[in-house]
Order: structure tokens, then sequence, then C-alpha cells
């Protein structure tokens, strides 16, 4: 018996990126509001990706 595919979970697709080598990207967090307290290399290292760890790639892998 085949096994079901799952609807994908469209907000979890708009907020995480799969790149052509299968890893999943995300935006780093705390960069949206209350910025005026951050210094600005913690404003600047907060505006790249970073990869989901290896735990929740687990657990996205199905969703996306």
């Amino acid at each position: 018996m085949a096994k079901n595919k799952l609807k994908t979970h469209k907000a979890t697709r708009k907020v995480l990126n799969i790149r052509q080598s299968g890893s999943i990207t995300k935006q780093v967090a705390g960069n949206n509001h209350q910025t005026g307290g951050k210094t600005p290399a913690q404003k600047r290292n907060k505006r790249s990706k970073t990869e989901l760890s290896n735990s929740d790639y687990k657990r996205f892998k199905n969703v996306i």
C-alpha cells in the first residue's frame, strides 16, 4: 500500500527556504522590531539566514 502524501503547511513554506542541496534555511529571529537597544553588529548579523538544526530538519522535511 502506498504511503499517503501530506499537504504542504503553507505558513511554514513561506518562512523556510529549501536550497538545491536539500538543506533548509530560515531567517534569524529577533530583527523585526525593538531593535533600538541592539548594537549595529547584532542587527547586521541577524540580517543573514541560517540553516535549521538536524532535529528541526527532521520535523520539517515532510511538512514542506
